[in-house]
């Protein structure tokens, strides 16, 4: 299993929809996230910040994220979310949600 934790910059003016959006998030991406084998994912919320976990249990990251990317679904979902977001300034190119480093872990 890997743990996964990213950060992106909420738009100040979209956050009371982003957190609307989030109170109901369509079953079919729900569904998406659990057959890419994403389980325990949770987004939270420090200023003007997401900070994203969530557990991958399966074999291929990288297949199952461009799965995900392929879902109609999905892709619906991300045209309603993505313009409440902006990458960070640490971002790197081509990042939209940010990696970011582990540099504790107690299990």
């Amino acid at each position: 299993m890997q743990r996964i934790a990213q950060v992106i910059k909420v738009r100040p003016e979209k956050l009371a929809e982003y957190r609307e959006l989030h109170r109901a998030v369509p079953e079919p991406v729900l569904a998406r996230l659990r057959a890419c084998q994403i389980a325990n994912y949770s987004i939270h919320l420090l200023g003007d910040r997401l900070f994203s976990y969530f557990e991958y249990h399966g074999e291929d990251l990288a297949a199952d994220l461009a799965a995900m990317a392929a879902d109609e679904a999905t892709r619906e979902w991300w045209k309603l979310t993505d313009p409440c977001q902006e990458p960070v300034p640490e971002a790197g190119p081509g990042d939209w949600w940010t990696p970011m480093e582990r540099v504790f872990l107690m299990e």
